[in-house]
């Protein structure tokens, strides 16, 4: 069953370029690539239809300059698009009074960006509190929520430290904390893992996961890295020159490309850490052993599957039997995730 729309756009536009009012003013729309570079002009976000369900994980994704930063600040309100509709909860934002979009996004949106910007002269609980005391909490009040949050993001013992004092991850921990302490109904980050060293990187992505798995947030999530968008995300945008061009779960997006951008982006993607067993098996045969369920990535029962020497029984979410799969059909996958 579909979730409900927590965020919609429809035909969502950005264009950028001198005396760009006057000119689209004029022009006939949509409008179109050629008649925008006729005019100078740069389409960073076109002709883009997306809805962002309850609680999933959303990753936007692209190469640098696809738009895909351009779009998650349209659609926290940062910047306004030229064209287009945008829905938060049914409600037209760009419909708004300035007063009450800035009152939905200190009240209902959390933003994490690359770059910290965590206030150096302010400590952990200070700079994580300092969005309540904005919104006009009392000092008290700001603080006993910035202790539950520090503690969330495993930073409980380090509310004196300045920034300068922590480490990169440590930093980035300090963010989360500090967008989490609003209590968000939806969730931005632009990228916000990337400037993180790899194997530091890996346990923002883990403690990201974890803390979802308490909140089921909402969340919008840009990356220009694969392998960290099939790990987080429940379906996939990607992005090129501006349009979205196609929408999909990680497993479709390999499976069924919908062009050959989106066949050559996938193409080195490690394809037993996005194939289900549901998508491999054999149906309708019968399978040994207690049932794999048909979710499991092929990576996690890989090995399984190749020393028992026989097809095992795969079950679906009920336990009821489905088909069955083999260490052949397991092959396959991994032959295919190293070519």
């Amino acid at each position: 069953m579909t979730k409900p729309a927590k965020l919609i756009c429809k035909d969502l536009w950005k264009i950028y370029g001198h005396n760009v009012d006057a000119i689209i003013e004029a022009a006939d729309f949509p409008w179109h690539d050629l008649e925008l570079d006729k005019h100078g002009l740069i389409g960073a976000v076109q002709h883009v239809y997306l809805e962002v369900e309850e609680g999933e994980i959303f990753v936007i994704m692209g190469l640098s300059g696809s738009g895909k930063s351009t779009l998650v600040r349209l659609l926290s309100g940062l910047i306004e698009p030229t064209a287009g509709e945008l829905l938060f909860d049914g409600q037209d934002m760009l419909k708004m009074s300035e007063r009450d979009l800035i009152e939905i996004r200190r009240h209902k949106m959390g933003m994490v960006f690359q770059h910290f910007a965590l206030l150096p002269h302010l400590t952990v609980l200070q700079n994580v509190a300092f969005p309540l005391t904005i919104q006009g909490q009392s000092k008290a009040q700001a603080e006993e929520r910035a202790h539950e949050v520090i503690e969330l993001v495993g930073l409980k013992g380090r509310e004196g430290y300045f920034p300068r004092e922590l480490s990169g991850g440590q930093q980035q921990r300090v963010g989360i904390a500090r967008s989490l302490a609003v209590e968000p109904e939806i969730w931005f980050l632009d990228e916000p893992f990337s400037a993180l060293d790899p194997l530091i990187r890996r346990e923002m992505q883990d403690e990201f996961l974890r803390l979802q798995g308490m909140l089921k947030k909402t969340i919008v999530f840009i990356t220009h890295d694969f392998d960290e968008a099939i790990r987080l995300a429940d379906r996939i945008a990607i992005m090129k020159d501006g349009h979205v061009i196609q929408i999909a779960t990680p497993e479709d997006l390999v499976l069924n490309p919908a062009d050959d951008y989106v066949e050559e982006f996938t193409r080195h993607v490690p394809r037993d850490k996005v194939l289900s067993v549901g998508a491999v098996m054999v149906k309708g045969i019968d399978g040994e052993g207690e049932g794999i369920p048909s979710n499991a990535k092929i990576s996690e029962i890989a090995a399984q599957v190749v020393a028992a020497g026989k097809p095992l029984k795969v079950v679906d979410e009920n336990g009821q039997a489905i088909g069955a799969i083999d260490a052949q059909r397991v092959i396959e996958v991994l032959v295919g995730s190293r070519t």
